[in-house]
């Protein structure tokens, strides 16, 4: 058997060995696509092992992250920082979850699991590199210069995300983006004649990709040979359909019954019999090793080259050497000084003064990337004079994501992954649901996507019901580690993008459509979440605790209120995750907890308030959907006014003094 066999073998034998240990997992895709990833990884992909996080590295996802087994043993075999306990630790508490998780197991690039998501992810590090390469590489100086692999199988090409990043890609002519498509005709339910019957290869050449296929699963050469011609050609990207055997060797190839239950101890000695393999459990020849050492050696020796080559770099054009450190080490301005940043002299939308902020940050900030889903008219999200990414102009900062929320949140995800770029996307709010997962993985990966989501609530008006946000605002914020601004004026909107600069989390800026006024107490205060925006003398009666918009009808029955001899504070709460991380002295001082009679007032869902309402608070907030008409008509009807919040007071005031 030669040296390449053995090798796949164990990586099928070990995946299948860590799955059978788990008593839980998929080995239909490790054992499948084995040859697809032992020859990438022997053959083609720009590794160092001994740095996983290289700047010039190639990037390899798996999209089918329900095969994670076949990404750890290769990342065991070829010398990643992963240990034979870890792969026998396959699932439980440890380095090697169930799907693969970015920052858990050295060598993930993503998070992926939730299908299709991988392919997005790889679409937007394929961008990130043609716009890095676009603003830094010059003639015999291609510091930005590596491939985005990534590993499907037919889910992955099932869900729509695949469809609208796909499309990205083909328009932008992503040449060093590779998908390698394990075309294994098989998903939990059986064959995919039931469900899939598309050609393939038609979809992708009708998406402007190059397309590849390898007949034979197991003929590494043809994979070889395809990955060669994939590599070639840059104007496209390209796909390489490859026929294989779902669970090739085991008991049930072939079919569903392999895709996602360990193979049983039975299973475990046919696959070895069928593969001639005569290894003790979790056993591993020398030779096999050493033969994976070889290619671990070669990225090793690149790395040494591109660290060689930087030097020269450095030489030849230190200004751009220094900002290409800056843009990888993400560096950043002292933004709550920088000049301008909270100037803002009359009523404005807040999506009108998010673009003001934006583009004041943007001629600071020189690795901002990002754009809207066709949008950019109406939210407000281009910035000025930094032209627009596309295969004509690499350099340009804004991106035409197109019609394709799904897509636009994940490719973004893919952007800030690869470093060196900070990624923001926007789209009118109530298309967040289309995001939401995208969204959610930003913030189980720990990375500080900005998302910007304008027309916040029923203030959008006669688009009707279909187009006002109601519940998205409480869905968001029940994500952990994700910050949701929604910003009363100017000021409040550049501490949304202060915090959302600085954080290591993502953050959903929440932007009205309608006109807002600005408020001499927000300035810097908003940094914390909450704050007092208007307070009265004394200690006060009543708490009108508001977000956005309705900040202005709180400030407004303030004063009602106040005629009545009744002394009410205005507190803003943009964004409730800032403020909770506040000391408990400081939440206390903005609420006092002896202050029992308040209101909390948003055009949203209530279910966001109860903590801050308490016992005796009144929530003024939506109830259902909205309806078609003018906004000041609906924030009539639905009780945002000045008059019904100040009467929501009275009856909290009488519930408290009724108590007593």
């Amino acid at each position: 058997m030669d040296i390449a066999t053995t090798t796949i073998n164990a990586i099928r034998v070990l995946s299948a060995e860590a799955i059978q240990k788990a008593n839980s997992g998929h080995p239909g895709l490790p054992l499948g696509s084995a040859p697809i990833g032992y020859t990438l990884f022997a053959d083609h992909l720009k590794f160092d092992p001994t740095d996983p996080k290289w700047a010039d590295r190639d990037r390899f996802v798996l999209s089918a992250g329900h095969g994670s087994m076949l990404l750890y043993s290769l990342l065991y075999l070829f010398g990643y920082d992963l240990t034979m306990e870890d792969l026998k630790n396959f699932r439980q508490l440890g380095r090697t979850p169930g799907h693969p998780e970015y920052g858990v197991t050295p060598g993930v690039e993503t998070t992926t699991g939730p299908l299709g998501q991988g392919i997005a992810n790889a679409v937007g590090m394929a961008a990130a590199e043609a716009h890095l390469a676009g603003v830094f590489n010059r003639e015999g100086f291609p510091v930005v210069d590596h491939y985005t692999y990534v590993l499907c199988g037919d889910g992955c090409l099932e869900e729509g995300i695949s469809y609208e990043a796909c499309s990205f890609a083909g328009a932008h002519k992503l040449g060093k983006l590779i998908l390698l498509y394990d075309d294994n005709a098989i998903t939990i339910e059986g064959s995919t004649l039931h469900t899939f019957k598309e050609d393939v290869a038609k979809r992708f050449q009708a998406q402007e990709w190059q397309v590849l296929c390898v007949e034979d699963g197991n003929d590494i050469r043809a994979i070889h040979s395809a990955i060669s011609e994939a590599k070639a050609d840059t104007t496209r990207p390209s796909i390489i359909i490859c026929k294989t055997q779902i669970g090739y060797g085991a008991p049930g190839a072939g079919t569903a019954k392999v895709h996602g239950a360990p193979l049983g101890e039975e299973g475990i000695a046919a696959l070895k019999k069928n593969l001639n393999w005569d290894h003790g459990p979790f056993e591993v020849p020398d030779q096999v090793l050493a033969h994976c050492a070889e290619a671990g050696k070669r990225g090793q020796a690149q790395a040494a080259r591109w660290h060689a080559l930087m030097e020269d770099y450095r030489r030849a054009y230190p200004d751009l050497a220094r900002k290409f450190a800056a843009y990888m080490d993400d560096e950043l301005p002292d933004l709550e000084n920088m000049d301008g940043l909270f100037a803002f002299s009359k009523p404005e939308a807040t999506r009108n003064t998010s673009h003001m902020v934006l583009n004041k940050l943007a001629a600071h900030i020189p690795n901002l990337f990002g754009g809207s889903a066709d949008l950019a008219p109406s939210n407000k999200s281009d910035m000025k004079d930094r032209g627009f990414f596309s295969a004509e102009d690499r350099t340009g900062s804004n991106v035409h994501f197109g019609i394709r929320e799904h897509a636009m949140a994940a490719i973004t995800n893919g952007v800030q992954l690869h470093g060196g770029l900070r990624g923001y996307c926007a789209t009118f709010f109530v298309f967040c649901d289309y995001m939401k997962h995208a969204m959610r993985l930003s913030a189980l990966m720990d990375q500080p996507v900005i998302y910007v989501l304008t027309h916040d609530s029923i203030g959008v008006g006669e688009d009707g019901a279909t187009h006002q946000p109601v519940e998205q605002l409480v869905a968001l914020r029940s994500i952990p580690n994700l910050k949701v601004f929604r910003p009363a004026d100017g000021s409040e909107t550049a501490c949304a993008w202060i915090c959302a600069l600085t954080g290591h989390a993502p953050t959903a800026i929440v932007l009205s459509r309608q006109t807002l006024p600005q408020y001499a107490g927000s300035k810097k205060n908003a940094l914390k979440g909450g704050y007092i925006l208007s307070d009265c003398e004394g200690t006060p009666d009543v708490l009108l605790i508001g977000t956005g918009s309705e900040v202005e009808q709180c400030v407004q029955a303030q004063r009602l209120l106040s005629d009545k001899g009744i002394a009410a504070r205005v507190i803003s709460m943009p964004c409730m995750e800032v403020f909770e991380q506040q000391s408990t002295a400081y939440k206390s001082s903005v609420i006092p907890g002896d202050v029992e009679a308040r209101v909390c007032v948003e055009a949203g869902s209530p279910y966001s308030w109860y903590r801050y309402a308490g016992k005796h608070g009144q929530i003024v907030a939506m109830e259902g959907f909205g309806a078609s008409a003018p906004a000041k008509q609906l924030f009539k009807m639905y009780g945002f006014t000045a008059e019904n919040i100040a009467e929501k007071a009275l009856i909290s005031l009488a519930a408290v003094k009724d108590r007593r």
